[in-house]
């Protein structure tokens, strides 16, 4: 999956209707909680919803505004943070594969094993060859995961430079987002280069089995649509039914 960021568009193109977008949303996400209910009862197939993207990308809004409304007996939400001394004395996934999902469960991952393809690339702290061994690794890991029925479903928020950087300032205005912000976001921030072209070889390295979905991230309306779109489109490829008993 070859993809260069800088050509992908950021916003919604300009003839779609904004309010018919978002009532259009609302029907996928009735649909996307019906499909739940028959997932969660039939135990047959999970889902894995990876969220990856630059920061203020809007990862934490799309799990509050796209899968909110589904029921939290069967879907479940990971943030991953920088890995503890723990878990850094093991292999990287040993903090990831945990929290797979179970059959008939839906798992969020904010941020998720691949950032350990990502941070440690940009600041060397790993070496070439240790940075394909671990797309190999992450490689089976997903085959892994489908090979129990797990659907894998991966978004990577595309946001451009401009509205990030409103995104990071209005966390330093707003006091109800100020909570938010980090130093740190500014300086990764100033390594925008790295992290894009850290992205486009990962898209190549892990998305020939388990293509990624470039969500442009501009416009919140839009970005959850899309995602709602392809989740419910996903879900409609399984063999989804409820079981006799």
């Amino acid at each position: 999956m070859s993809v260069r960021l800088k050509h992908l568009d950021t916003r919604a193109p300009e003839a779609l209707d904004k309010e018919a977008t978002k009532i259009a949303t609302q029907a996928l996400l009735e649909k996307m909680r019906n499909q739940q209910k028959v997932l969660y009862a039939q135990k047959k197939y999970s889902l894995l919803v990876v969220l990856q993207g630059l920061d203020a990308s809007g990862k934490d809004g799309v799990i509050n505004n796209v899968f909110s409304g589904l029921n939290l007996l069967g879907c479940d939400v990971t943030a991953f943070k920088a890995p503890t001394e723990t878990e850094l004395s093991h292999d990287f996934l040993w903090r990831i594969h945990p929290h797979a999902p179970a059959r008939g469960f839906i798992r969020l991952f904010n941020r998720s094993h691949y950032e350990d393809v990502l941070v440690p690339r940009v600041e060397q702290w790993i070496d070439q060859p240790t940075l394909h061994h671990r797309f190999n690794h992450i490689n089976h890991f997903e085959q892994l995961l489908r090979d129990h029925d797990t659907l894998i479903l991966k978004f990577y928020l595309h946001i451009s430079r401009e509205k990030q950087l409103e995104r990071l300032n209005e966390r330093l205005e707003n006091p109800e987002k100020h909570w938010k912000h980090d130093e740190k976001d500014f300086a990764v921030r100033d390594r925008w280069d790295e992290y894009v072209a850290a992205y486009e070889d990962l898209f190549e390295q892990c998305g020939p089995d388990q293509p990624w979905h470039l969500i442009p991230a501009d416009q919140k309306w839009y970005k959850e649509h899309l995602i709602a779109k392809v989740v419910t489109e996903a879900l409609d490829q399984l063999d989804l039914r409820y079981p006799d008993r």
